[in-house]
């Protein structure tokens, strides 16, 4: 990807000028955990070896210059000039986001020629935005001599400017693994307290698969901030009868007791439990119990099915034939819902077999043709050697 992106560079740019710079910022699959983040609770992301690549040269101006290998259209800022979230310049606008809130926040920028080159599907739930936020900001503060970056607050950057730039109501989790990753380790992050530790993911006999539904998920134009507002509104009502800084504090006895709304308790059900199960998932997982986490990843799909209602025909019809095919010992959707990815702990001897079942029973029940991917676990967003 280095290599093609280097080429890239010299014929979108001229090879003549400043040094360039190469990048890399990973995707993050949550292995159990979903939509706790923005419920003070504990997720267990990792980062992944798939993920965007960029290259970075200053200018002699005060134009910046974003051009992706995979999607349009070419976008150039001027840095003198109001910068405006515009339809019209599509996957853009996340790295306008960040050049805005950098200025505002008092960093001095100077004009550069960006390209960018993923191997990350986007609209997976694989967190694409997140990884372009993280990476944009990481590349610019670079390029701008900025040695000492705080990779927590860089997070809470990207969080920011998703929030309000974007208009995404997202939690800290995909910016927080995106930028603090760690090789072969998933992150138990306490969402309230931003506290973490790096728990060793050592999978044995077994291999972590992503399984692509190919529906693309656009979380601006999901239903996830109706979901997160059944939550808030779920927590108001316990709050009258118990102290709960967040929803994950709350218990299931209290969801079940002071829940009248069938709607509310089953939302509410779905995110008490899965906090417990992340917290039960990670002693597991220290202990080497991988068979124990795997079933808790196919609770955690039930409850997202059936509680959060986030999953959709093509998620279940893709953990149903992981299921039935051989080698496969849990699975479930990750990532927001609506469309986007899998996962699933498969028999690494057996891999050949289960993608092969997968791939055919998803075509048959669903009509659409998945993507599956063998993932490594890798280190968060850095600065690659030319």
């Amino acid at each position: 990807m280095i290599n093609t992106l280097k080429i890239e560079f010299a014929q979108a740019y001229g090879a003549e000028g400043q040094p360039v710079q190469y990048f890399f910022s990973p995707g993050r699959v949550n292995l159990i955990g979903e939509h706790i983040d923005y419920n003070g609770g504990y997720v267990f992301p990792a980062a992944l070896t798939l993920g965007i690549y960029g290259a970075i040269r200053l200018r002699q101006d005060n134009l910046i210059v974003l051009k992706s290998l995979n999607a349009m259209p070419v976008v150039t800022v001027d840095l003198n000039k109001p910068i405006e979230n515009q339809s019209a310049d599509g996957w853009a606008n996340y790295p306008k986001g960040v050049i805005k809130y950098l200025l505002d926040s008092g960093y001095s920028l100077k004009g550069c020629d960006i390209l960018f080159l993923g191997n990350l599907p986007d609209g997976t739930g694989l967190s694409s935005s997140a990884a372009l936020l993280v990476l944009t900001a990481f590349m610019l503060r670079t390029v701008n001599s900025d040695t000492a970056i705080d990779k927590v607050e860089l997070a809470k950057f990207a969080q920011k400017v998703e929030n309000q730039f974007i208009g995404v109501n997202c939690g800290i989790m995909d910016q927080f693994a995106v930028a603090m990753g760690q090789k072969d380790c998933a992150i138990l992050l306490d969402c309230e307290t931003l506290q973490y530790k790096y728990i060793p993911f050592a999978l044995k006999e077994y291999s972590l698969v992503i399984m692509n539904t190919n529906k693309k998920r656009e979380l601006s134009e999901s239903k996830y901030n109706e979901r997160r507002n059944e939550c808030e509104q779920a927590l108001a009502v316990i709050r009258r009868y118990t102290p709960a800084a967040n929803l994950c504090q709350a218990t299931l006895a209290n969801v079940e007791d002071y829940l009248t709304d069938d709607i509310l308790r089953r939302r509410a059900r779905h995110i008490v439990s899965e906090n417990i199960r992340v917290q039960t998932a990670v002693k597991l997982l220290e202990q080497g119990d991988i068979n124990g986490f795997a079933q808790l990843m196919t609770a955690s799909h039930m409850s997202l099915k059936d509680d959060y209602e986030v999953s959709g025909q093509e998620l279940d019809a893709m953990v149903d034939s992981a299921h039935r095919a051989s080698g496969c010992i849990g699975a479930r959707m990750t990532g927001a819902g609506f469309g986007g990815c899998a996962i699933a702990l498969v028999q690494t001897d057996k891999l050949e077999e289960f993608t092969s079942v997968v791939a055919a029973e998803y075509k048959t029940s669903t009509g659409r043709t998945a993507a599956v991917y063998v993932a490594g676990i890798a280190n968060g967003v850095s600065l690659l050697k030319g």
